[in-house]
C-alpha cells in the first residue's frame, strides 16, 4: 500500500484569520487616542446639527412671516396700483395704494362673511371695490350715493338729495360734450316717478331737486328743465346722458360711485349701483409713485413722483 507524504515542512498550511483580532491602533489612523477619535466625531456631528438647525429656524421665521403677511392682507391693508386716470387729479396713473380694508369690515376668506366694520361709508369717500360686472377686477372711485340717496346730475353738477355738491376734486377734460351712450339706459328702472319716492330730508333741500318729488316728467321740466342739445329738449330722465340723468333712488345695501375725471370714468352711470358687499377697503396714503409715460427705460426708477410719496387720500 502506497501512503500519501506528508508534508512536515509547514509550508502548505493555513491559517485562517482570526475573527476577534484588534483593529487597527488610532495611531494607525491618525489619532493620539481613542478621545481624541471620539472628540473628532462629536465635531462633525456637532456641525452637522448646526446646519440642519439652522435651516429648521429659517424654515420656521419664513413660515410665519407668509402667515403674518396674509393676516395682515386679509384683514388690515393690502396695495393697490391706479392703471387708468380716472380718478384724476385725485390719483394718478402709476400711484400705488395702501387701502384699509378694516374701516368697512375685511371679508373673510373663503366664509362670505365679514368682520364688524368700524364705520359706515360716507359721502365723499374713496373706497376700493370689486366691478359688479367682473368681480375680479378692483376699481376705486369716490363714494357720493349710499342706499336712500336721490341722485340726479344737470350739466355735469351732481345733486344729492336736491341739493348740488360743491366737488373741488372733480375736473371736466370735456366740457361741451355730452354723449348718450347705451350702456346709461339701465338707469330708466330706477327713475323717481311717484310722489311717495322722496329724498332724504327733504324739507331742508335747496336748489332746483328741492322740493317734494313729483313725476319725474314734470320733475326734469319743471325743476331743472330739460337738457338742451342740437336745438331739441331732452328728457333726462328718459334719454340719459354722461352730464344729465335722474333722479335715481340708491336701492338698499347699494352705493353709487363717480371717477373725480368726470369725463373719463367708467362708473355707476354706466353699470349701475354697487352691492356693499362689494366694498374692499379705504385708501389711506400713496407710499409709491412714478410716471409710467416717461421716456426713459426703466421709469419706476428714473420717473419717481417723489411729491406724492406719503401724500394722502382724501
Amino acid at each position: 500500500m502506497i501512503s500519501q507524504p506528508t508534508d512536515t515542512s509547514g509550508a502548505g498550511d493555513f491559517t485562517p484569520a482570526d475573527s476577534g483580532a484588534a483593529s487597527p491602533s488610532p495611531v494607525a489612523r491618525g489619532y493620539q487616542s481613542d478621545a481624541e477619535r471620539a472628540e473628532a466625531l462629536r465635531r462633525v456631528n456637532h456641525r452637522t446639527r448646526l446646519r440642519l438647525g439652522w435651516l429648521w429656524e429659517w424654515a420656521k421665521v419664513m413660515q410665519i412671516a407668509v402667515a403674518l403677511f396674509l393676516l395682515v392682507r386679509a384683514f388690515l391693508v393690502e396695495a393697490y396700483k391706479i392703471p387708468s386716470g380716472s380718478m384724476e387729479r385725485t390719483l394718478l396713473v402709476g400711484d400705488f395704494l395702501l387701502v384699509n380694508k378694516l374701516v368697512y369690515g375685511a371679508e373673510v376668506p373663503f366664509t362670505g362673511r365679514r368682520l364688524p366694520a368700524l364705520r359706515d361709508p360716507a359721502h365723499g369717500d374713496v373706497v376700493v371695490f370689486q366691478w359688479p360686472e367682473d368681480p375680479t377686477k378692483n376699481f376705486v372711485k369716490r363714494l357720493v350715493g349710499v342706499a336712500g340717496d336721490t341722485l340726479a346730475m344737470r350739466d355735469g353738477t351732481l345733486y344729492v338729495n336736491g341739493r348740488p355738491q360743491r366737488e373741488q376734486y372733480v375736473t371736466h377734460t370735456e366740457p361741451g360734450v355730452d354723449p348718450a351712450f347705451e350702456e346709461f339706459r339701465w338707469q330708466r328702472d330706477y327713475v323717481v316717478r311717484t310722489a311717495a319716492a322722496q329724498p332724504r330730508a327733504v324739507g331742508a333741500a335747496t336748489g332746483p331737486l328741492a322740493g317734494t318729488m313729483q313725476d319725474d316728467r314734470a320733475l326734469a321740466s319743471a325743476t331743472v328743465g330739460t337738457a338742451v342739445r342740437g336745438g331739441a329738449l331732452r328728457d333726462p330722465s328718459d334719454h340719459p346722458s354722461r352730464n344729465n340723468w335722474g333722479p335715481l333712488i340708491v336701492p338698499e345695501r347699494s352705493l353709487f360711485v363717480l371717477g373725480d375725471n368726470r369725463d373719463n370714468s367708467l362708473d355707476s352711470r354706466y353699470w349701475g349701483f354697487v352691492p356693499d358687499s362689494l366694498l374692499r377697503g379705504r385708501p389711506m396714503f400713496v407710499y409709491y409713485s412714478y410716471a409710467p409715460d416717461a421716456p426713459h427705460r426703466f421709469a419706476w426708477l428714473s420717473a419717481i413722483r417723489w411729491s406724492r410719496l406719503g401724500e394722502r387720500v382724501r
